[in-house]
C-alpha cells in the first residue's frame, strides 16, 4: 500500500468517525464543552491532512490524521465520546 494510498484511508475512517459520534454525558470531570473543543482540535488536524495530501506531502498528511485519531482515541477511551473505526469489512461496503 503506497503512502497516499495509506494516508486517504486514515482519513476516510476519521471522517466517517466524525458523521457517527456522539459526545455523551461522562463520569470524568470533563465538561461538554472540553470535549467539544477537543473534538474541533481533531477536525483541524484532519483538515491539516486533507491539506497536505492534496499537496502530495503524504508524510505530513499521515502524522496529522495520526494527531487527529490520537485525540478520538482518548476522548473515546475517556468515555466522552461514542464511536466505532471502520473496519475493513465495513469499508467495502
Amino acid at each position: 500500500m503506497s503512502l497516499e494510498e495509506l494516508v486517504s484511508k486514515y482519513i476516510a475512517s476519521a471522517e466517517h468517525v466524525f458523521n457517527e459520534m456522539q459526545i455523551s454525558e461522562t463520569s470524568v470531570n470533563l465538561d461538554t464543552n472540553s470535549v467539544k473543543r477537543v473534538v474541533e482540535f481533531a477536525k483541524a488536524y484532519l483538515e491539516d491532512a486533507k491539506y497536505y495530501m492534496d499537496g502530495k506531502r503524504f508524510e505530513v498528511s499521515l502524522a496529522s490524521v495520526a494527531y487527529c485519531e490520537g485525540l478520538l482515541d482518548a476522548l473515546r477511551l475517556l468515555g466522552a465520546v461514542k464511536f466505532e473505526w471502520l473496519t475493513k469489512e465495513k469499508r467495502e461496503k
